[in-house]
C-alpha cells in the first residue's frame, strides 16, 4: 500500500495518550510511537473511563487503535472539540465508524509508526487524515445532495480551493499560506479525494457548485 502523508514531525514532544482495549496490542503500539522523535506517551488505557483518564494524562493527541473487529470505537462526545484523535482501523466499515464518531485521522492498524506520527503532526495543524484505501469514509460529491455541509472541508483547505479556483501553482500556494509544498500537495490530494474529483480543475467546478468557492 502506497502511503503519500509528507509532513514534518512535530517540533515539540506530542504528549500521546494511547487508547486500545487488548493490553497486548497497546502496549505494542505505545512502545513504537515513544521510540519516534517528536512524541512522548503519556499514558495508556484500555478507554473505559476516557474521559477521566484526559483529565488525568492531558494528552495534546489521542492514538486509538480500534482493533481487529472495530468494536472498540466509543468516543466521548466532546473529545474531538478538545483533543484531536486518530483511529487505526481494519476496515473499511470501522473507518466510516471513526469518521462519524469525530476522529480527525484514520489509518490503518498496519502503518508504520513514522506514518502515524506524520498524521499526528497533520491533525495538530487542523488537518482530516485519511488514508486512500479508506476513502469510502468520506462523503462524495455525489452524495452531498448539493449541501456544502456535508462536505468535511477544513477551513484550511478552503483557502487552498479559492487559490486554485484562481489558477495559482503549488508553489506560490505555499508562499501565500506560510506552508511548505509538501502540505499544499496534501491538502489538493484531500481535496480532490473529498470532491471525488479527478483533476484540479474538476475539484474547482464542484466546489463551485456546492457553494464552497463563491462566483
Amino acid at each position: 500500500m502506497a502511503h503519500t502523508l509528507e509532513i514534518s514531525t512535530p517540533p515539540i514532544d506530542l504528549r500521546v495518550l494511547v487508547v486500545a482495549g487488548d493490553l497486548l496490542a497497546r502496549a505494542g503500539l505505545a512502545s513504537l510511537l515513544d521510540d519516534e522523535p517528536g512524541v512522548k506517551v503519556v499514558g495508556q488505557t484500555a478507554g473505559e473511563r476516557l474521559e477521566d483518564e484526559l483529565d488525568v494524562y492531558r494528552p495534546d493527541i489521542v492514538v486509538w487503535d480500534a482493533g481487529v473487529d472495530g468494536g472498540a470505537i466509543s468516543l466521548p462526545e466532546n473529545l474531538s472539540e478538545d483533543i484531536p484523535a486518530i483511529a487505526l482501523v481494519a476496515d473499511q466499515a470501522t473507518a466510516s465508524a471513526a469518521r462519524r464518531q469525530g476522529m480527525d485521522g484514520v489509518l490503518p492498524r498496519d502503518a508504520p509508526p513514522q506514518l502515524i506520527v506524520s498524521a499526528m503532526a497533520a491533525v495538530m495543524q487542523g488537518l482530516i487524515v485519511l488514508d486512500p484505501s479508506f476513502a469510502g469514509a468520506l462523503p462524495t460529491a455525489g452524495a452531498t445532495s448539493d449541501s456544502p455541509g456535508a462536505i468535511d472541508v477544513t477551513p484550511r483547505e478552503l483557502e487552498v480551493l479559492r487559490h486554485l479556483a484562481q489558477g495559482t501553482s503549488n508553489k506560490s500556494i505555499a508562499y501565500e499560506l506560510d506552508i511548505s509544498e509538501h502540505t499544499v500537495k496534501f491538502h489538493v490530494n484531500s481535496i480532490m479525494t473529498k470532491l471525488d474529483a479527478r483533476s484540479r480543475t474538476e475539484a474547482v467546478v464542484i466546489a463551485t457548485r456546492l457553494g464552497l468557492i463563491p462566483l
